[in-house]
């Protein structure tokens, strides 16, 4: 939805900010000049507050939450309250209710009220994730990769940041919200397929207390987490914490996070590459799929390399042993044409 679109649509929702508060905040009461409720998605309370008229406060529309400091307009409201996550999704319900016409015709959609349940973990709403998310740098994503030593986002177009990220723990449970790290599943030819969930502590300083911190949606198989766009050169292996902490000494090496061990060995490998390091895990799954992989490369004529940690994975490494240890143990392990080519001193 362009920038000019978003603006006017919630200036028209500002105008009918009670209606729209009737609408979708329906579990809230109207107080003088403001619609009080317990949040966005629409649950009692009245920690947040909606302003029905233009004051000298500020226009009509806008909202902030008492509890989290959070704010923002109606078309805020109506992508909390529905659970969308796609800016043109919102822009179709906003012009429903306004009863505006569509800027160009579009093909027939599933009507919007909520999603689709069968749009949940498929690609597209793996799509409408990540379009919903921010970039990664100065959130709480960073300051929680930050906190695994992992410092420099270099190429890391593929991670963004949901601050509040859906989480069920399963269908009987009700929805929580949690920020979370949101990494983009990519295929061959650039198309996201897919998308990472690491949810996190409100604070960032590492995962947030629930059963699964870490969930993937969409289409996985062959495709993956990449950092860079590989060509003759190309580094796997299964975790994003895994691919990135050899990254902080090889910033500019292509790496695919698979996101796990059975993903890593049906990784697909692209046209053109010539050397495959393989970031293993030491566990017995990692050990598998190692094996898998290097078969599997071989047999398409790639030189296939097998990169080992000292601890249990590399992020272990580079927390417990610095980056210097590593930088040193990588050295050893990579072919010396890569060390020149990709090793930062």
């Amino acid at each position: 939805m362009a920038r000019h679109d978003a603006s006017e649509l919630a200036h028209r929702l500002g105008r009918e900010a009670e209606a729209v508060c009737r609408e979708y905040l329906s579990s809230g009461r109207r107080a003088g000049n403001y619609w009080l409720v317990g949040d966005a998605q629409n649950n009692p309370g009245r920690s947040l507050y909606v302003r029905l008229r233009d004051s000298a406060k500020g226009p009509a529309g806008k909202w902030t939450d008492a509890a989290t400091g959070e704010h923002g307009d109606l078309l805020d409201v109506i992508r909390e309250a529905l659970g969308l996550v796609d800016f043109k999704d919102v822009a179709e319900e906003a012009r429903r209710f306004l009863s505006l016409p569509h800027p160009e015709p579009e093909q027939t959609r599933t009507p919007i009220g909520r999603v689709s349940r069968a749009a949940v973990g498929s690609p597209e709403a793996a799509r409408r994730l990540s379009a919903m998310s921010q970039p990664i740098h100065g959130t709480l994503a960073a300051t929680y990769l930050g906190g695994r030593a992992i410092t420099s986002l270099f190429d890391a177009a593929a991670l963004r940041y949901h601050p509040r990220c859906y989480y069920r723990p399963d269908e009987h449970s009700p929805t929580e919200i949690w920020p979370a790290m949101v990494a983009s599943v990519t295929d061959l030819a650039g198309r996201q397929t897919g998308a990472h969930r690491t949810w996190l502590s409100p604070d960032g300083s590492g995962k947030a207390p629930v059963e699964t911190p870490r969930r993937a949606m969409g289409d996985l198989l062959g495709h993956g987490v990449r950092f860079g766009l590989a060509g003759e050169v190309l580094a796997a292996g299964e975790g994003i914490e895994t691919v990135l902490s050899p990254r902080q000494v090889l910033p500019h090496m292509p790496m695919l996070a698979a996101l796990s061990a059975a993903h890593l060995a049906a990784v697909l490998f692209p046209v053109g590459l010539r050397r495959l390091y393989v970031l293993r895990d030491r566990d017995p799954a990692g050990d598998g799929a190692r094996d898998s992989l290097i078969t599997r490369a071989t047999s398409f004529g790639i030189e296939a390399v097998s990169v080992s940690p000292v601890r249990e994975d590399f992020n272990d490494d580079l927390r417990w042993r610095g980056v210097d240890a590593l930088r040193a143990a990588l050295k050893d392990q990579l072919h010396p044409e890569d060390v020149r080519r990709f090793m930062e001193e």
